[in-house]
């Protein structure tokens, strides 16, 4: 991929619900929220502080993330659906 997210902020694919419930209920696509669960594909530089100093992020590409529900901000790049961030959205990662 030829994108590479700029200081701060972090490139993320989402990563699908599961099906059923633990009962073995299906559910439907309508009744889905979108998920909170994601990979992160592509990190910038960092956070530039007001004397220039990088301060480098603390996820990298691979990590599996939470975020908010309504964090960031959707994008098609090479026909996929992404999501670009801060990296303050994300709530952490999954060991």
């Amino acid at each position: 991929m030829a994108f590479r997210p700029l200081h701060d902020r972090v490139l993320v694919r989402r990563i699908e619900a599961e099906e059923k419930t633990a009962g073995g209920i299906i559910i439907p696509d309508s009744a889905k929220e979108k998920p909170s669960e994601g990979e992160v594909v592509a990190v910038g530089s960092g956070a530039k502080a007001e004397d220039g100093t990088v301060t480098p992020l603390d996820v990298k590409a691979g990590d599996r993330v939470l975020f908010g529900k309504w964090s960031g901000t959707e994008v098609k790049l090479d026909g996929e659906d992404l999501l670009i961030m801060k990296e303050s959205d994300i709530l952490g990662i999954i060991g």
